[in-house]
């Protein structure tokens, strides 16, 4: 850890399929990480390598370890439901996850605005970096 910074607490994990709009959050924001994040510092707060070490990791494999962190995850992964190995993973573990519908799964400034209006992160809505 940095001798000036402090632990950052992550709570959101941000699939592989949203790596774009994952890299472009990660660079802004200390509680967001991503598979392969190497970890940053970020408004003084250092944010970890993500346990999940490459995009290739199974959405099997990592579902369950990310849920026992406790973050939220977003996808883009909207047929998950037709993938009953996925889906009971999601069930097993209890995880829960934000999904880009076709409407707003466009490119990373789409994912982002539908992000920020689903979850409010936009500057002064009292939500802390």
């Amino acid at each position: 850890m940095s001798p000036q910074a402090n632990p950052a607490v992550v709570r959101f994990y941000f699939d592989a399929d949203v790596l774009g709009l994952a890299k472009t959050l990660g660079a802004m924001r200390s509680d967001i990480t991503y598979p392969g994040d190497p970890g940053a510092v970020i408004y003084r707060r250092e944010r970890p390598a993500c346990i999940i070490a490459s995009p290739a990791v199974k959405d099997t494999d990592w579902i369950p370890r990310v849920t026992t962190e406790g973050w939220l995850i977003v996808t883009r992964d909207r047929r998950i439901q037709h993938h009953p190995a996925e889906l009971n993973a999601v069930r097993d573990a209890g995880a829960r996850m934000v999904v880009f519908s076709a409407d707003d799964a466009g490119a990373p400034w789409e994912q982002l605005e539908a992000f920020m209006i689903s979850l409010d992160l936009s500057p002064g809505c009292g939500v802390s970096r």
